[in-house]
């Protein structure tokens, strides 16, 4: 029976096992992708299409359990099936609870690979019209969005309601929260995924560039114009254009992309030809552009043409339950880049992650967990966390006070314990009376 023609990626190793299972997956018409490791696979799980995982479990520094996590997490619907040397019945029943389709036990023949194939492939084809529902509650993963609350769940619902048309959307936030992974997930979670995404900062290109770079030029049209050129709109034909930082645009830039709004249509700077463009915009920035627009630097008429759709992200301290599944995520990444094996960190170190209040968002924290991933070896300790993270006190917590309010707590304590008697208090707390009553009072 010829089966299906379908991605596998196949995780081992061993190299001999990597050619037989090559050979026999070949034989029926698969496509194969193999890797020796679980960074090689994860390089490949991020720039592949992958129906099918085949791993082993025993494997150096990172093992296929740790593999099995990463793609439960990311890959939510990507059936994962098991291949081992070293069969136990606990590998077995942590392999199963973590979602795997099936688990073969090496040797195996032919017919029971082909068997175990089948049975794995039926499981994503019945899953594969679930793809395209909202993630529920319980996922932390959605396109690049990682996250699973309330604030979270909300932007994820617009974006179902928004990723199959081209309506203009507007995407405001603080520096940091993850803007243009929004936009991405808009374009590709949708049915123009295939179609580009052009992102543009427009606060990293000079204002008198801008347009030129947006809209293109005609040869001639300022110096330095040698030929003919398209800009970034012209790019996206088709697809999806994400201005960030729009609030940097100049008012003649504002007023280029409002006829692109109004009439579809671009002009390059030096013609007189319009050009019909077919583009979904999306917009973003960190400014408050109804400010912008009472200091005249920003167009009323431009704004609302903009905000169609508006979605607003929560900074990092407003959502602190999305922290724990950022933190697994930057581990695994930069532990899978830096030390070829998956880096934790200790509960001491977690908690003074969490309790930070992360002024510089998602931004920041990632920055953070890189650099502690760096510093440690296998497990990330308080020392390897920037300085201003260790010594930052939630003052809302009992059990982290001010100096003063311990001491004069003590030394009512004391007090009580000797019956008021101030002699023998100054006696037990090694200072004079005078203190005493001096700290009192205060």
């Amino acid at each position: 029976m010829q089966l299906r023609k379908e991605n596998i990626l196949i995780v081992d190793d061993d190299v001999n096992i990597l050619e037989l299972l090559q050979r026999h997956l070949q034989s029926w018409n698969y496509h194969t992708f193999k890797a020796v490791s679980v960074k090689e696979a994860v390089t490949i799980l991020r720039d592949t299409s992958i129906d099918l995982l085949i791993t082993d479990l025993k494997m150096p520094e990172i093992d296929g359990f740790e593999l099995i996590k990463f793609v439960s997490e990311h890959y939510p619907k990507l059936p994962k099936l098991v291949i081992t040397g070293y069969p136990s019945v606990q590998d077995s029943l942590t392999a199963i609870k973590s979602g795997v389709v099936d688990y073969l036990t090496k040797p195996f023949t032919k017919a029971e690979l082909k068997t175990a194939l089948s049975k794995s492939l039926k499981i994503s084809e019945s899953q594969a019209e679930q793809k395209k529902k909202p993630l529920g509650n319980s996922t932390n993963v959605y396109g690049d969005i990682i996250g699973h609350s309330e604030k979270i769940n909300s932007i994820i619902q617009i974006i179902e309601r928004v990723k199959d048309n081209k309506a203009t959307v507007f995407i405001k936030g603080e520096s940091g929260t993850g803007k243009e992974l929004v936009a991405r997930a808009i374009h590709y979670q949708g049915k123009f995924s295939r179609a580009p995404f052009i992102a543009v900062n427009c606060g990293a290109i000079p204002e008198n560039l801008l347009e030129a770079e947006l809209f293109g030029y005609t040869k001639g049209a300022f110096t330095g114009a040698e030929s003919n050129r398209n800009g970034f709109f012209q790019a996206a034909h088709g697809g999806t254009i994400f201005l960030d930082e729009i609030g940097n645009a100049s008012l003649a830039v504002q007023s280029r992309l409002l006829r692109v709004l109004q009439e579809k249509e671009v002009l390059k700077v030096g013609s007189n030809q319009p050009e019909k463009i077919d583009v979904r915009i999306i917009a973003a920035t960190n400014n408050d552009l109804r400010e912008m627009i009472v200091n005249k630097t920003f167009r009323d008429d431009l704004f609302y043409r903009l905000t169609v759709v508006e979605i607003a992200i929560a900074p990092l301290r407003e959502r602190k339950e999305d922290i724990t599944p950022l933190i697994d995520k930057f581990l695994f990444k930069y532990g899978i880049e830096y030390k070829d094996r998956f880096v934790k960190a200790s509960p001491e170190a977690l908690a003074v992650l969490k309790r930070y209040d992360w002024p510089g968002n998602i931004r920041e924290l990632e920055n953070s967990i890189q650099r502690a991933v760096i510093m440690c070896d296998t497990i990330i300790e308080v020392e390897h966390l920037p300085a201003h993270l260790k010594y930052t006190l939630d003052f809302s917590s009992d059990e982290l006070q001010p100096l003063k309010v311990i001491e004069r707590q003590h030394i009512e304590k004391v007090m009580r314990a000797t019956g008021n008697n101030k002699t023998k208090a100054a006696e037990i707390l090694q200072i004079d009376r005078k203190t005493i009553r001096q700290k009192l009072s205060e």
